[in-house]
């Protein structure tokens, strides 16, 4: 072989050695580039999972808040409940994005713009509760303050109409007629109608009750009914006419009823009462009411 001939064939070698070489070289730097390429994707990908988590935690603790706002019992405006609705609605689609596949950046700066308005709507629903817990504050002291004044203003009612009931039951005792004197006389009526006083009871027919009207300026002049009650020696009531009448509280029957005029002049009356069975020695009683009142009593005792 030549000497052109060995330079030639060494000049071929070299070629192809500076040939593999720059292939070498060249695989070099894209296993390099590819590695710095994923390396970087990998560095995202965790970035962005990294995010997700932070959102996914914003949004809890947003939900909590919205959640301890909503436990205070307070009446809320239809406008905070639709606020807190949609709040609710965004909080749900915000879950919803963040369970799909990778964000790209700009799902994430969206995502992380929306959880800020979710914070300010948060913050500011809060103060609104907190104000309208001030307020039925406020309400309920109102309240208990305007029971408090009329439970009182209902009291001293109570007692002032307690106090014009016994002044009004006061002027009405007051006004009740009163006897200044009562005189029980027994009379024996004669076969000729002739009536006499006796003593006896076996000839005794009827009493006759005597008595004045003590003299009262409140007393109603006019006609007054006049309820007489008598009892007997052994303190049995002797039943009349089976009437009833209401006086010192209570309901009592009568022996005998009648009316008197009263014109306050101090006049003397008279009632008859006649005994429809036999008298029996001892003492007899007569009460007399009107007005609702005793009005004064006698008695007459008979041999």
């Amino acid at each position: 072989m030549s000497t052109e001939q060995q330079d030639y064939q060494r000049k071929g070698d070299s070629n192809k050695i500076y040939f593999l070489i720059a292939v070498i070289l060249v695989l070099v730097g894209t296993n390099v580039y590819l590695y710095f390429k994923n390396q970087k994707a990998n560095e995202r990908i965790v970035v962005v999972n990294d995010e997700k988590s932070k959102l996914q935690t914003d949004i809890d603790r947003i939900e909590v808040q919205l959640d301890s706002a909503n436990s205070v019992s307070v009446k809320l405006s239809e406008q905070m409940k639709e606020q807190q609705e949609t709040a609710r609605k965004k909080i749900a689609e915000l879950r919803s994005a963040l369970k799909k596949g990778q964000l790209t950046q700009k799902q994430l700066a969206e995502a992380q713009n929306e959880i800020k308005k979710l914070r300010d709507f948060v913050i500011q629903y809060t103060a609104e509760i907190e104000d309208l817990k001030k307020q039925n504050a406020s309400l309920t002291t109102e309240r208990n303050t305007l029971k408090t004044q009329v439970d009182s203003v209902s009291q001293k009612a109570g007692t002032l109409q307690k106090q014009n009931e016994d002044l009004n039951n006061k002027v009405t005792m007051a006004a009740a007629l009163k006897t200044g004197s009562v005189n029980i006389i027994p009379l024996r009526i004669r076969k000729s109608g002739k009536e006499t006083e006796n003593p006896k009871a076996k000839n005794v027919n009827k009493l006759r009750i005597n008595f004045t009207v003590a003299n009262n300026s409140l007393a109603a002049k006019g006609m007054h009914d006049i309820f007489v009650r008598v009892t007997d020696p052994s303190g049995a009531f002797i039943a009349g006419e089976n009437g009833q009448f209401t006086a010192d509280a209570s309901t009592m029957a009568y022996t005998y009823k009648t009316a008197i005029e009263f014109n306050n002049e101090g006049k003397s009356f008279s009632i008859d009462w006649v005994n429809s069975g036999a008298f029996q020695p001892g003492t007899y009683t007569v009460v007399l009411y009107a007005d609702g009142y005793t009005m004064g009593k006698g008695t007459v005792d008979l041999k």
